[in-house]
């Protein structure tokens, strides 16, 4: 059974949700909602009405966005989002004071007596320290993404929606930009926006996310590997490339193929790679999350989220230099 994932596509919290679902390899029953008709199956399972809500398989009721993000990355952490301590205090930060001046400057004929230009002041200020931050470091809390990155970037978006001429045109926001365009143009970004209407029961169930399938785990996969980086997992415990010359982390999975499409994958990437072994793997023993995820095509690959345990593979053989 999959878990059922209660959200709506605008809203910053579900949007930081969903990513969390997508960098873990995870695919759960996804019903949209309205905020106007809040669907009576959402409320009897989480009365608060906020989105988003996740309800696992036994019946645990997940209903706060870093709760859901925290589950989704226990499952699955291929590219190590969870590697900086301090994360806490930026998604506290961001989730307290910098989304109270969000919505004063953003709505601010909600909050009567509200000054919009002090809310935005303060928001800006806040938004000047993570620019300074990218700028030194990259990223918010290093060389790489974190799960505080991962966890700001929809409310970041949010205030650029609400003044979309200021951020663009503040040379001291650059880096942020930035920072920001690299979600944005992410392929991942759009599988994130992806719409559906509001989820009835009797209508149509939809996934998310709605371009992949789930891996029969009674179906052999497949994974073309250099024979040195095969030596180099033996070695280590665990095989950790993704695809020719890009490894796990690089990457957020480890491509593998069905049967039928070992062929044209090695004839495209692998023909001029010297030697090249075919890993068959048992899916039931990987002990990580599977998903099949449509490419550009719209043809469907088995994608490993998480390092590829040894003793998943049943067999190792040379790959034929003409497949």
């Amino acid at each position: 059974m999959l878990p059922i994932l209660y959200s709506f596509r605008r809203c910053p919290y579900a949007m930081r949700a969903r990513w969390a679902l997508l960098e873990a390899g995870l695919l759960v029953k996804w019903r949209e909602i309205a905020l106007k008709a809040k669907p009576a199956e959402m409320l009897a399972v989480s009365p608060k009405g906020t989105v988003p809500v996740l309800v696992l398989p036994d019946g645990t009721v997940i209903e706060e966005s870093r709760a859901v993000m925290e589950w989704a990355l226990d499952q699955a952490d291929p590219r190590g989002l969870r590697y900086a301590a301090d994360a806490v205090a930026l998604i506290e930060q961001n989730d307290g004071p910098f989304k109270h001046h969000l919505d004063r400057f953003k709505y601010t004929d909600r909050y009567p007596g509200t000054n919009k230009e002090e809310q935005r002041a303060a928001g800006l200020a806040i938004l000047h320290s993570l620019n300074q931050r990218i700028a030194e470091q990259g990223w918010l809390l290093g060389e790489r993404c974190s799960l505080a990155d991962a966890a700001l970037w929809p409310f970041v978006r949010q205030w650029r929606i609400a003044d979309p001429e200021g951020f663009d045109n503040d040379n001291s926001l650059g880096a942020l930009r930035s920072w920001l365009n690299r979600f944005l143009e992410d392929p991942r970004f759009e599988r994130l926006m992806q719409r559906a209407d509001p989820w009835d029961a009797g209508g149509q169930q939809h996934h998310f996310p709605a371009d992949a399938v789930e891996v029969p785990l009674d179906q052999p996969l497949f994974h073309l590997a250099l024979k040195a980086d095969w030596q180099t997992a033996q070695a280590s415990g665990s095989y950790r490339i993704s695809t020719r010359g890009m490894t796990l982390e690089q990457v957020g999975f480890i491509h593998c193929s069905w049967q039928e499409q070992v062929n044209a994958t090695f004839e495209r990437f692998y023909a001029d790679a010297g030697e090249v072994l075919l890993l068959e793997i048992d899916p039931s023993a990987v002990g990580a999350p599977l998903r099949a995820d449509a490419i550009p095509t719209g043809e469907l690959f088995p994608h490993l989220y998480g390092p590829l345990r040894l003793d998943a593979v049943r067999s190792a053989v040379t790959m034929p230099a003409a497949a």
